[in-house]
């Protein structure tokens, strides 16, 4: 059995802090993401302080669960890198959607990978769900290729769904089911 799911090699997700409000407001109000992330307003300061402060992290209360993701250096130095959520949680159907963003300088280093191999080991073991689904842009190969390596099939397209610009694009629904039911 392991001690902790939420733990990794060199990965911890945690819950919200208020010391990640800071890099919450940075990641929400990047407008070269709000394209995938389906934001298209910034959000204040004050709103991500007062989700960090009223966020109870019951994801059967809110449907909704976001994590922050700690990158722990081999000199034990920890750096909060990212966030990983899961959302539309519906524990009747057993499924919830999943995201993930981790940070620029961060990206490429296998810390997406790792936290999301932690977040499904969770999703499956300890909240009992059946499948986790995500939906990504066509052209955003790295989530591609990252979601299919950890098993996510493709299974729909969205035709013309996402807009950038006078371009519309394709989105991608993928699943993974858990077959240890």
């Amino acid at each position: 059995m392991i001690k902790n799911l939420l733990i990794g090699t060199n990965i911890r997700l945690r819950a919200l802090e208020p010391e990640d409000i800071d890099l919450l407001f940075d990641m929400e109000n990047d407008t070269s993401i709000w394209r995938v992330s389906n934001t298209n307003a910034p959000f204040s300061r004050f709103q991500i302080e007062q989700y960090v402060i009223d966020a109870p992290n019951d994801i059967y209360a809110n449907r909704q669960l976001r994590l922050m993701i700690d990158f722990i250096a081999p000199e034990k130095q920890k750096q909060t890198v990212g966030a990983i959520d899961l959302f539309d949680f519906d524990p009747f159907h057993q499924r919830a959607g999943i995201g993930i963003l981790i940070i620029e300088p961060f990206r490429d280093k296998g810390i997406a990978r790792q936290a999301m191999e932690i977040l499904i080991r969770y999703a499956f073991t300890n909240l009992g769900l059946h499948q986790l689904f995500c939906n990504i842009s066509m052209d955003n190969e790295p989530s591609v290729r990252l979601f299919e390596k950890l098993g996510f099939m493709r299974c729909g397209v969205k035709k013309e769904w996402l807009r950038d610009g006078a371009i519309r694009k394709d989105e991608w629904m993928f699943q993974l089911l858990c077959h240890e039911d």
